[in-house]
């Protein structure tokens, strides 16, 4: 197929979509296809894109249906804030499910970026965000033990880990360098996001630093392209 008759069909999906209510089930893929005029593996290539957008969701063993208005997080990139400050300065209710706690040892990439040695101790935090009980965003960050134990965050952490590290008032956090790209979903990304193996995500690797240049928090953060929406002001120069 073309490009031109795919984006086509995707058009024609996209109307299919929308003459919808929410929660309608969509017709069934071999059905679907057959209205469409074309295979089913090019149709679940064309539908991808609407399940990253938000605008249907698959149900595995029941069906596809249409999604309602999809709640967007919209939000400037001059300053770091954690998805709840965001979300409860808009009025959006989020919520944290699969919380995740483990401790491991450095590997040469980790040891490098913390600037400490192979094999010493890190804590790993993960966790799916969520918004209408929708998997919207998933976090992994990785901070040394000797600032942060496992035993401390399972007993004390409530919210965001950045909001955690803000709270706990004893390192001075200054900077996040952070790389923006575009990434196709792993297989455990897909899985936690309740989505497609191989659909694109936004992606940021930050390195979040203290004031003598440290990093203190090294992060991945995955995050459902049709539920965030992020911008930059920039002054002319």
């Amino acid at each position: 197929m073309s490009r031109l008759s795919f984006q086509k069909l995707q058009e024609d999906l996209k109307e299919v979509i929308a003459s919808l209510p929410a929660e309608s089930r969509l017709p069934s893929e071999p059905n679907l296809a057959k209205q469409m005029g074309v295979s089913r593996a090019t149709l679940r290539e064309a539908m991808r894109s609407f399940e990253t957008e938000g605008l249907i969701r698959r149900q595995q063993g029941v069906g596809t249906f249409v999604v309602g208005e999809v709640p967007i997080i919209d939000t400037g990139l001059e300053v770091l804030e954690s998805i709840e400050k965001i979300a409860g300065r808009i009025g959006l209710s989020v919520s944290t499910r699969s919380l995740e706690i483990e401790q491991l040892e450095a590997d040469q990439d980790c040891a490098r970026v913390l600037g400490i040695q192979v094999g010493e101790s890190l804590t790993r935090i993960s966790r799916v965000i969520l918004t209408d009980d929708r998997p919207v965003a998933y976090l992994v960050d990785t901070i040394p033990s000797s600032l942060i134990s496992r035993a401390e965050l399972e007993n004390e952490l409530s919210s965001s880990v950045l909001d955690f590290l803000l709270q706990k008032g004893s390192i001075n956090l200054v900077n996040s360098r952070t790389e923006i790209k575009a990434e196709v979903a792993s297989s455990e990304v897909a899985h936690k996001l309740q989505i497609q193996r191989g659909d694109v995500l936004l992606n940021f690797s930050a390195d979040l630093s203290d004031s003598s240049g440290k990093v203190i928090d090294h992060s991945y953060s995955y995050f459902l392209p049709g539920f965030f929406r992020f911008h930059v002001n920039r002054r002319v120069g």
